[in-house]
């Protein structure tokens, strides 16, 4: 028997598997079309909201306001306090039903349209195109070699996405402070911790999931995609490839005849590919990672016109209607299906208790503590005092002239001051002394005290007990 003459070669060698695949970086190519236009409306609808509310201004003050340090927010005519948390709790649910609700229905439509990611994504792939060029041209500008034309143009695309996402985070912040003084602060650099901190957060939270994490946010940061297939059903409308009439695909002359040549009308071009942002095949059926944007129907429609065949082989429809074959008129009948009445029936509920409630608030909190210093004593002519502390807050923006008075015994009466005069907004603690007359009997007794200004628009009770010493 030989040796061996090199022992090192016969040694087991060490293979390193990743369990994860690498990211590849999507480059999505520019589309035109119906979908794209209406993409483009929802990004600047949503922006002007977000952008422009904070400058709105309701009398002397900003009109949409959370300002946390005083407790008060302010939404245009209405004064919300911590005691209002019963309206945020309402406006969660009635968030929840309506994304339960437009899911059953539309799909992820808010997601391609709407969703902060989305149309973030948009703005900083918009500012990219315009650096950089086209899908083809930022491609090579990635994978060439470092020069002058590359450091200027990466440079000032880098410079765009920062300064729209300060602005955002500038923005942001003014929800929660006034932001003309913010911005005033801004200039002279006298910005506070939290407001300093809260505008780099946010601004940077914007350029790095809109410049550089964008479909990722989608795939596997977002729960919604993962808990979707839950209110999904055969119904839902959802981008779809009418796979009876593209397949077999392949590519062709335009000329030729596709039933010649035994194929479907997807001429294989891969274009629905390139325009999606998040890299995903849409022949392939439906996706998670499909956010329902609609840009590959949008090109598809594009292809099909320059081959002369009918538009629609990629189009918002149902996987009932696509099965038999209804018109959209029958789609939308079965989309009033019974799920969709249950969430609609529990959501207009819900809305107009909220109306009602807010229509019905009465803008005065009170609420009445016995003087534990002085809970029942014995004045001239044998008459009985108790006196209160009543805690007042004026949750609206007038000035309240209120009238205070008692009711529940016999001859009950305020004596100390009876006129209390609120300021806008103010919160306030006064001295109720009441008193009835003498020969009630000992213990403690239910009286009301009562509130109301001149115009009866304010009438408020609260319940307390007079305390009688034997």
């Amino acid at each position: 028997m030989g040796s061996n003459p090199n022992p090192t070669a016969m040694t087991d060698q060490e293979v390193e598997v990743s369990l994860y695949a690498a990211r590849q970086k999507i480059y999505p190519r520019s589309v035109s079309g119906l979908f794209a236009k209406w993409r483009w409306f929802f990004v600047w609808l949503t922006q002007l909201v977000f952008y422009g509310l904070p400058w709105l201004t309701w009398g002397e003050r900003q009109a949409v306001l959370f300002d946390l340090e005083a407790r008060r927010f302010y939404i245009f005519g209405l004064v919300l306090y911590p005691q209002d948390f019963i309206y945020l709790t309402g406006i969660l649910v009635v968030s929840a039903l309506l994304l339960f609700l437009f899911t059953a229905i539309a799909g992820r439509l808010w997601c391609g349209y709407a969703c902060p990611q989305t149309v973030y994504t948009e703005i900083y792939l918009w500012l990219e195109k315009l650096f950089e060029g086209d899908r083809s041209a930022r491609m090579r500008l990635d994978q060439g070699p470092w020069n002058a034309n590359k450091i200027v143009r990466k440079t000032g695309k880098q410079l765009a996405w920062i300064a729209v996402g300060l602005w955002t985070g500038f923005t942001f912040a003014g929800y929660f402070t006034p932001i003309r003084e913010l911005g005033q602060a801004l200039l002279t650099w006298d910005l506070g911790p939290w407001q300093t901190f809260w505008i780099f957060f946010y601004g940077f939270a914007t350029y790095g999931n809109a410049g550089y994490m964008r479909e990722q946010v989608c795939k596997y940061m977002c729960p919604y995609a993962r808990f979707q297939g839950a209110m999904f059903d055969k119904d839902t409308m959802i981008v779809t490839y009418d796979a009876a009439r593209g397949e077999p695909r392949g590519a062709r002359k335009r000329s030729a005849d596709p039933k010649a040549l035994g194929l479907g009308d997807c001429i294989d071009c891969t274009l629905c590919v390139q325009v999606c942002p998040t890299g995903i095949d849409i022949r392939n059926g439906l996706q998670y990672e499909c956010i329902s944007c609609g840009a590959c129907a949008d090109v598809c429609d594009e292809v099909m016109e320059k081959m002369g065949y009918p538009k629609g082989l990629i189009k918002y429809s149902t996987q009932n209607g696509m099965t038999h074959g209804w018109t959209g008129a029958q789609m939308i009948r079965r989309a009033f299906r019974p799920r969709v009445l249950v969430y609609s029936a529990i959501l207009l509920t819900i809305v107009a208790a909220l109306g009602v409630s807010l229509w019905l608030r009465v803008p005065l909190k009170v609420d009445v503590i016995r003087d534990r210093g002085a809970l029942a004593r014995l004045v001239e002519m044998g008459r009985i005092e108790n006196v209160y502390r009543v805690q007042m807050m004026n949750a609206s923006e007038h000035e309240r002239e209120l009238l205070v008075s008692a009711e529940g015994l016999p001859g009950i009466e305020v004596v100390s001051d009876r006129t209390v005069h609120l300021l806008p907004t103010e919160v306030r603690s006064v001295a109720v002394r009441v008193q009835v007359p003498p020969g009630l009997a000992s213990g403690t007794h239910p009286i009301v005290l009562r509130l109301r200004n001149a115009d009866g628009s304010i009438d408020v009770k609260e319940k307390t007990t007079f305390l009688v010493p034997r």
